[in-house]
C-alpha cells in the first residue's frame, strides 16, 4: 500500500542518531520540549514531512514560511528531531508513524524517542518512561518512573507500536501534567531527564523563566489539540499521552 506521508530531507551529517519525535498532545509537553531544543541550540530545519492528509496550513516565524512538520538535526548532541506545529488526526497517525519508523531504520538511527504528556491528578511534575524492550527499560528505570499500566494515545503511542512491530528500539518519555493547558514546567522536567539519559547538558532556565509567556502563546494550539483528541476519542480506553 502506497504511503500518504513522505519525509524529505536535504542531507544529514549525524551518524546513528537518536530520533526525537513530538506532536501536539496533552499539555503540549513534547511540542514545548522540541521547540525549546530548536531555539536553545539554534537548530535549522533540514527537512519536512509531507502528506496530503495534513491540514492545509503553513507556520509563520519572523515572516518566514515554515511547513507544519519539520526535521532538524544537532551534530553536537547527535540527534534528529521531528517537530510538529499541528495535531495529527487519528486517521493519519498510522501512516505517519510507519513513515517515521521506516525512515529511522533507513538512516541507521540508534533509538527513537516519543515525547509526550501524561495526565494525573497529582501533578508532581514526574517523568514517566516506557520502552519496547527490557534492555531499554533497564537503561531508563534509574532515571524516570516506569509507566507500568495505562495507554499512550495518538501518534505518540502509534509510533511506539510501529517500533515494536518492526523490532526497532524505542522509548516513551512522558511529562506529568494536569490536562491540555500548555505546561512548560513539565517539559523542563522531561529535558532534565533526557540530559541524564543521554549525557547532554541542555539548559532549561529560560524555559522555566518564560513559562507564563509560553503558556499564553501556545494556548490556541492546546485548544485545537483538545478538540482533535475529543473528536477522535469515541469509545476508546482512557487515554494518556
Amino acid at each position: 500500500m502506497e504511503r500518504e506521508s513522505t519525509i524529505i530531507v536535504e542531507s544529514l551529517s549525524v551518524e546513528k542518531p537518536v530520533i526525537l519525535t513530538s506532536f501536539p498532545g496533552i499539555g503540549l509537553v513534547g511540542t514545548i520540549v522540541t521547540g525549546h531544543f530548536i531555539i536553545e541550540l539554534g537548530l535549522e530545519a533540514v527537512g519536512v514531512i509531507e502528506s496530503r492528509l495534513l491540514p492545509p496550513v503553513a507556520t509563520l516565524f519572523d515572516g518566514l514560511i515554515l511547513p507544519p512538520i519539520r526535521v532538524y538535526q544537532s551534530n553536537e548532541h547527535n540527534f534528529v528531531l521531528i517537530h510538529s506545529d499541528v495535531p495529527i488526526l487519528p486517521q493519519i497517525a498510522y501512516d505517519v508513524s510507519q513513515t517515521i519508523v521506516e525512515w529511522a531504520a533507513s538512516i541507521n538511527a540508534s533509538l527513537l524517542v516519543s515525547i509526550a504528556g501524561v495526565t494525573t491528578f497529582e501533578d508532581k511534575k514526574r517523568v514517566f518512561g516506557a520502552a519496547t524492550s527490557r534492555d531499554l527499560l533497564d537503561r531508563i528505570e534509574k532515571v524516570v518512573e516506569i509507566f507500568k499500566t495505562g495507554t499512550i494515545s495518538g501518534i505518540a503511542g502509534s509510533i511506539l507500536n510501529e517500533c515494536v512491530a518492526r523490532k526497532f528500539p524505542g522509548i516513551a518519555l512522558l511529562g506529568e501534567t494536569m490536562g491540555f493547558n500548555p505546561d512548560p514546567r513539565a517539559a523542563a522536567e522531561v529535558i532534565k531527564k533526557m540530559n541524564d539519559i543521554f549525557e547532554w547538558n541542555i539548559g532549561v532556565d529560560k524555559l522555566i523563566q518564560e513559562a507564563e509567556y509560553i503558556e499564553a502563546q501556545m494556548q490556541k494550539l492546546a485548544e485545537q489539540t483538545r478538540m482533535h483528541e475529543e473528536r477522535g476519542r469515541g469509545e476508546e480506553l482512557p487515554m494518556f499521552g
